[in-house]
């Protein structure tokens, strides 16, 4: 949220506390100030997206049949010369995963943009675009089409709006527990519904409404490119030949014991552990924590010992990982095939609501003849490769 913008909220309007003066006597509210907290009591504000709720209809779907993609990164200009000619700013968050664009309207796009953004996704992971007002789930959904079939997900919530079905919705109530005590903190880290046959590629989210700047409801962002490159060559040859087992069975019976109605039928389904990106030409790992179950044709004991450490580098190791601090109206793209990503709790009593739109992408491949991203920029650019002999001796955190 930028400085002095007030976040409109049912009942409830929250102002950034770095921007509330103590003396501030608002005529006919009352201030509470806490810090992190400081919210002003309205009376019955209407709420600009109700039909942008949530809502878990009784309906059922049959199963996914394949469908032909063709990745619009693959036309990218190398440059993004066609997508930055209007740009005021671009900026990397590091130099492994996460890009900042200012100056760009997503609502107004020409192909040769789109076909831009696209690759420069796939390039670097995720991609933000700040306070993008023309962009609403019409033109999120227009944008989302332009680069495949639109993935409705099977469980969680869409809008309220009837013909939305393939939009997905995020929400968090102002008084929603904070759900941390059920998982462990890397199985909050996931690609999105990597179950399918054909997982997502482009995926896009915009925050319609959140918690006040440094309240929290940030996201976090881990590259699987960046991530296979933490692995030693031995490491990195083993788990090329290697196969994960990724289930819809844990997500399909959470919603049951919710109550709520399984759309689809829940899909289980053999994935590459190590794939190909077909527009970079990068392998990164294809794993997550939330539905990958187990590792095939090896014995649980090392199936489980690959798991871990698998899950370690992806939510532990910062160098991988970007992370975002969202306002109204911001807007987050990013490959679900390279990146994992993982939303923080802890912004009660705020709301934090969101809708998302992604695209089925290719059956995930490892081309043989692929490199990693360390490789391949080390090759061009002569960026030197990281150290990976850990028998060295260094003074601790020196």
């Amino acid at each position: 949220m930028a400085p002095g913008l007030v976040e409109t909220t049912v009942g409830v309007t929250q102002v950034a506390t770095k921007d509330v003066k103590a003396t501030f006597k608002p005529t006919g509210n009352t201030l509470n100030y806490v810090p992190g907290r400081t919210t002003i009591k309205k009376q019955h504000e209407t709420y600009k997206y109700e039909d942008l709720r949530p809502r878990f209809p009784d309906i059922t779907w049959p199963a996914l049949t394949p469908v032909e993609y063709h990745d619009k990164g693959l036309l990218g200009d190398a440059n993004f010369k066609n997508l930055l000619a209007s740009a005021t700013d671009v900026f990397d968050y590091n130099p492994k995963v996460g890009t900042e664009i200012h100056g760009v309207d997503l609502a107004n796009l020409t192909d040769l943009q789109k076909n831009d953004l696209a690759r420069l996704i796939a390039t670097r992971g995720v991609v933000f675009f700040r306070d993008q007002k023309n962009f609403g789930v019409d033109e999120q959904r227009a944008l989302g089409m332009y680069f495949g079939e639109l993935h409705s997900h099977a469980t969680t919530a869409m809008p309220r709006r009837e013909g939305l079905e393939d939009v997905h919705v995020v929400f968090t109530g102002e008084n929603s527990p904070d759900l941390r005590a059920l998982f462990t903190p890397t199985f909050l880290w996931h690609s999105d519904v990597t179950y399918e046959e054909q997982p997502p590629s482009y995926t896009s989210l915009k925050v319609l409404t959140g918690p006040p700047r440094g309240a929290g409801g940030d996201t976090l962002w881990s590259s699987q490119y960046a991530a296979y490159d933490m692995l030693s060559p031995y490491m990195q040859k083993y788990l090329d030949s290697l196969t994960a087992i990724h289930s819809a069975e844990l997500q399909a019976q959470g919603t049951r014991e919710l109550g709520r109605t399984v759309r689809r039928e829940p899909v289980t389904t053999a994935h590459p552990l190590i794939r190909t990106n077909p527009v970079t030409g990068w392998k990164s790992l294809f794993f997550n924590p939330g539905f990958v179950t187990k590792i095939i044709g090896v014995p649980k004991t090392e199936s489980d010992a690959i798991i871990r450490l698998l899950n370690e580098i992806v939510a532990t190791s910062p160098e991988v990982q970007v992370r975002f601090q969202w306002n109204e109206g911001d807007v987050a793209f990013w490959d679900n095939r390279v990146c994992n990503h993982s939303a923080s709790y802890g912004f009660a009593p705020h709301r934090r609501h969101a809708v998302r739109v992604c695209c089925r992408a290719e059956r995930p491949y490892l081309d043989p003849e692929s490199k990693s991203q360390e490789d391949d920029l080390s090759a061009r650019y002569g960026i030197p490769k990281a150290n990976k002999d850990g028998s060295g001796i260094v003074n601790y955190n020196d």
